[in-house]
């Protein structure tokens, strides 16, 4: 299997979001679900990036069939999760990325709603009525989409922090879930993306 690290973003993403319909939905995307989900102008251009990831050892593709991607490894829980804890995200006004490996940790995959790829530690208060406090650890999927209304890890001007999503016609907001900070607006002139989603927390004494 090639490098994850070798894959372009967009195929990444794709990725993600048939992982995430698997695990959501008990089912994969089709090619026209994944046409919309991307704004490709055909399923012809989905076809491609699928091609590709069948070809780099990512999925397997049945032939003759509308739902026929499936993943090349199944999907399932391992016994015990090893997690790097990669540094800090803000609850609050945006922080310095902080990427070195702190620890790993050996943890219970059921601490988590679906299996993260990696922790960060919590440093504010603007998430706390989603009963994420200042030194919780957040388990995050890495992908580089997100629904509406979900808690994600997003990069701002070269700055990360942790918020709730909402797309709007001028781009993004990020919403805190405290009433004493305000929502971050994203317009188009802003560097953003979403470095990943999360998949629940760990909160040590």
């Amino acid at each position: 299997m090639c490098s994850m690290d070798n894959m372009t973003p967009k195929r990444r993403a794709i990725l993600a979001f048939i992982r995430e319909r698997i695990t959501e939905h008990a089912q994969p995307p089709s090619l026209a679900d994944i046409a919309e989900r991307f704004g490709f102008a055909s399923r012809s251009v989905a076809r491609k990036h699928i091609t590709a990831l069948c070809q780099g050892g990512y999925i397997e593709v049945t032939p003759n069939q509308a739902r026929g991607i499936r993943l090349a490894e199944p999907l399932r829980r391992p016994e015990i999760l090893e997690l790097p804890v990669l540094g800090q995200v803000a609850a609050g006004a945006p922080i310095g990325p902080d990427l070195d490996i702190h620890e790993q940790l050996l943890l219970d995959p059921s601490l988590f709603r679906r299996t993260p790829d990696y922790l960060l530690k919590v440093r504010g208060e603007s998430m706390v009525d989603d009963g994420i406090f200042d030194g919780d650890l957040v388990g995050i999927l890495q992908q580089g989409d997100a629904r509406d209304g979900q808690i994600v890890v997003a990069r701002l001007d070269g700055e990360v922090t942790i918020k709730r999503l909402q797309r709007t016609p001028e781009g993004f907001r990020l919403v805190p879930r405290n009433p004493a900070y305000a929502p971050i607006e994203v317009g188009p002139e802003r560097e953003f993306f979403i470095e990943g989603v999360f998949c629940g927390l760990l909160r040590r004494d």
